[in-house]
């Protein structure tokens, strides 16, 4: 909210049922000093570091005369700070200079652009309460998106709350990605993510190669001014017919691209037809995005199964996109996590006849045979490439070992 005649801007969430937020509004003055109110249902614990909070940003934004409100329904940190300098920001919305909370040393794993991504989880870049605990779910990425789940009106304050909770949350090892706007929004969204320590940018709605390299070369440039050492990869996600067609042109854009997703949502209304539990309408799409990501060398992930309270069709889901060659999915809530996690695990049995064959194959080479056979069955070489592959996913699951 702006109120540009009275240089008054606001931010936040309030009533009764907020957790984890606050409402912050600033009101310009020329006279008078700060004069802050605070109402917090923490406020005897915590009341005296909100106020420092605050004061220490007043001072960092040169703010000299205003009254200030803040309504604090049990906000951390990050969150007071993002709201105060998106209220701010609004009565003055010709300041550039921005507030930068310290980093969290814990989330500096080195990034790696074939890990595990068998679940990521989708959490909206306006609602903090859901950022603190996400991690502790353990999902392989948490994504905050500062895209679909986000009003028009409020993405101003999502990329103030995505960029501090990149510095401040500790996500438990997950990898940190962020969703992106589209076109033009989506690159800017760029300065608000890169110098804090991103490690997957996904790209929406991805129809060509060109938009691909446009997020790259942005990246390449805010890095370089950023002084950042640390890889930030590319997940471009296929949401149209066009999309799907120019698949392979996208998976291959750019060497920073460590996967392709697709989004069934989007794909099934560009169509024009109903999205199904069984997803036969989808079924070429998602073999095309399959074949893409295979044939540039990156990783296939699907959509996400948006009932999230149906975890038989979940698993019968996700055991169709592993048959399809799909390596993770999407997910909207914590509880669909271990489902994916283990549907994407080989099975003893699959371990051990992968195991049996790979053994057989190597006895046979070793003769000087040219012909493998096991249990009567000849075996040929795309049988134990599949095993092989079979063995590094279990290898990389650590269910068996290195040897």
């Amino acid at each position: 909210m702006v109120d540009k005649s009275h240089k008054i801007g606001a931010a936040g969430k309030r009533g009764e049922t907020i957790r984890s937020d606050c409402f912050v509004e600033v009101a310009l003055k020329n006279s008078g000093g700060i004069k802050l109110k605070l109402e917090s249902k923490v406020g005897v614990l915590y009341g005296d570091s909100i106020q420092r909070l605050v004061f220490e940003m007043c001072e960092h934004f040169g703010l000299k005369h205003a009254n200030i409100y803040l309504e604090d329904k049990g906000a951390l940190p990050f969150t007071i700070a993002a709201r105060f300098e998106t209220a701010l920001k609004r009565a003055r919305p010709e300041l550039e200079t921005e507030f930068f909370l310290p980093i969290n040393g814990k989330n500096f794993s080195p990034p790696s652009k074939d890990r595990l991504r068998r679940s990521r989880l989708y959490l909206p870049g306006e609602e903090p309460k859901f950022f603190v605990n996400a991690g502790l779910h353990k999902p392989d990425g948490i994504i905050l998106d500062l895209q679909d789940s986000v009003a028009p009106s409020e993405k101003d304050a999502a990329r103030m709350l995505v960029r501090n909770a990149l510095r401040r949350i500790d996500f438990y090892g997950a990898e940190c990605m962020v969703r992106i706007n589209q076109n033009q929004a989506g690159l800017e969204d760029l300065r608000y993510i890169v110098p804090h320590h991103v490690e997957v940018i996904l790209i929406p709605k991805c129809e060509s190669a060109p938009q691909v390299i446009a997020v790259e070369n942005e990246v390449a440039k805010l890095r370089r001014q950023h002084g950042v050492a640390n890889e930030i990869y590319l997940l471009p996600i296929i949401e149209s017919a066009l999309g799907v067609i120019k698949a392979y042109e996208i998976a291959a854009a750019s060497a920073q691209n460590c996967g392709l997703a697709i989004g069934l949502e989007d794909y099934t209304a560009d169509l024009g037809v109903e999205r199904t539990r069984d997803g036969e309408e989808s079924r070429f799409a998602r073999s095309m995005i399959v074949s893409a990501a295979k044939a540039a060398g990156i990783q296939a992930l699907d959509s996400v199964f948006s009932e999230v309270n149906d975890l038989d069709g979940l698993r019968a889901s996700v055991s169709e996109a592993r048959s399809l060659g799909f390596e993770g999915k999407g997910c909207i809530h914590p509880r669909q996590i271990p489902v994916i996690h283990a549907g994407f695990m080989p099975s003893q049995d699959e371990i051990t006849k992968a195991l049996n064959i790979v053994i057989a194959f190597e006895k046979a080479q070793s003769r000087g045979s040219g012909v493998v056979a096991l249990d009567a069955k000849m075996i040929d070489a795309p049988v134990v490439k599949r095993a092989q592959q079979t063995i590094k996913l279990a290898r990389r699951y650590q269910l068996i070992g290195t040897n």
